[in-house]
């Protein structure tokens, strides 16, 4: 009695994509298309037929999905397999193996493969992804003869960008396309989609546009007012909060700690109001006498706005200094936790894109005391609030610019109004 291997049925928009393959082809997909679908698809499909396969992605984490979606599959007829080393060994002679990008620059070196398959390809952080494709990536092909497929969705123009420009001597098939593609997404869910996102965001993340962020001021000052001014801070709220972003201090120009404090409602609307900030410059053994402090704004902060739950305590970057703090707090019995490292291990950009929609909604606003606080930071007295999130650019190349404000607003979007783990 033969063994049946089952794949993944694909929709009408996935099927396109496959016919009109060549060689070397580039997917730029909106969210919810499938192209991890298609990937194990492919992947599985493959490995049946004797092929070896390298599935590359810039985190372990975005490989474990296509793994156990492979590993379920492919169980039948699987010879040996191992999450830990990544690897897929089948009775047929089929191989795949996965790949981190982020970690390895030597990722695929010295293999064969019949096909390269990438996922997330636009989010490597390595910016010479293109010298590591042409060294070590690239002629594993060269004796079968492979061919290759990058999938993603779009993250800006920039040449440095392996996904939005590929070209090392070969003419890549680029297939477009955009979440409307796949049938099985509600259109009204995609016009939702667009009514609430920064058009921006929405064009690059639903239509699968390659956007240029150049010089485009992301978070709209108007967004976090109300008709051109700040909010009284509110007299009645669910709880209030804080975010910490503390950086490691290096040398004589200590980088920035960040403090936002936040109050969220959650009737009639989700709401999030900016309460309060501070940004000190200060050694990291002198964290520990300033956190009491945070503490203490907290607790007033409560009692101002009737809290119904009161503080419910800080989140902390589990990152650098912000170790210390956190041990500190958990030592004394204070409310204190690591933000989640599904949101610590992304970068700035796409923090930022993913809690957009929240501001563009009007959901997230400043109130009066933080809209006009001023705070010396590095000798310079201004609102460092307003100044860092109205001035944040995506894809910015500018490693000086200050940031650690504009982290400690997206961090707090995203634990009280997004999907990740918060209050």
């Amino acid at each position: 009695m033969g063994i049946t291997i089952a794949l993944p049925t694909l929709h009408a928009g996935q099927v396109e994509c496959y016919k009109a393959r060549k060689r070397w082809n580039r997917v730029r997909c909106g969210r919810r298309w499938g192209k991890t679908k298609q990937i194990v698809t492919i992947g599985a499909n493959d490995a049946t037929k004797r092929k070896k396969v390298a599935i590359i992605a810039p985190e372990h984490k975005q490989l474990y999905e296509i793994y156990d979606e492979l590993i379920g599959i492919l169980s039948p007829i699987k010879r040996r397999a191992s999450k830990t080393e990544g690897t897929i060994r089948t009775t047929t002679g089929g191989v795949v193996d996965f790949w981190a990008l982020n970690d390895n620059e030597l990722a695929c070196r010295g293999r064969e493969y019949d096909r390269i398959l990438g996922d997330e390809i636009a989010f490597t952080k390595l910016r010479q992804m293109q010298g590591i494709w042409r060294k070590s990536i690239k002629p594993t092909l060269l004796t079968t003869r492979g061919d290759a497929w990058i999938f993603s969705t779009p993250n800006g123009i920039d040449p440095d960008n392996f996904f939005f420009n590929p070209d090392d001597g070969e003419e890549w098939n680029d297939f477009h396309a955009p979440t409307s593609s796949n049938p099985m997404v509600p259109p009204e869910e995609i016009e939702r989609e667009r009514l609430t996102n920064h058009p921006l965001v929405f064009k690059q993340e639903f239509l699968a546009e390659f956007v240029d962020w150049s010089g485009v001021q992301f978070f709209d000052l108007q967004s976090f007012l109300v008709n051109g001014a700040p909010v009284p801070i509110p007299d009645r709220v669910d709880g209030v909060f804080a975010i910490i972003d503390s950086a490691t201090k290096t040398g004589k120009e200590h980088d920035g700690t960040g403090v936002v404090y936040c109050s969220i409602q959650r009737v009639p609307q989700p709401r999030l109001v900016i309460l309060d900030y501070d940004l000190v410059q200060i050694e990291g053994a002198l964290l520990e006498t300033w956190l009491p402090t945070v503490y203490q704004n907290l607790e007033a902060l409560a009692r101002e706005t009737n809290a119904r739950a009161g503080s419910m305590g800080v989140m902390i970057e589990d990152k650098a200094s912000g170790m210390i703090l956190l041990q500190q707090a958990q030592r004394r019995g204070w409310g204190a936790r690591p933000i989640d490292s599904a949101l610590t291990s992304v970068g700035k950009d796409e923090r930022a894109i993913s809690v957009s929609g929240y501001v563009y909604q009007g959901l997230v606003k400043f109130s009066d005391r933080a809209y006009n606080k001023n705070v010396v930071f590095k000798g310079r007295s201004k609102n460092h609030l307003v100044d860092q999130i109205t001035s944040f650019k995506i894809g910015d190349k500018d490693q000086k610019r200050a940031d650690d404000l504009t982290d400690c607003m997206t961090y707090a979007i995203s634990v009280a109004l997004g999907n990740s783990r918060g209050f």
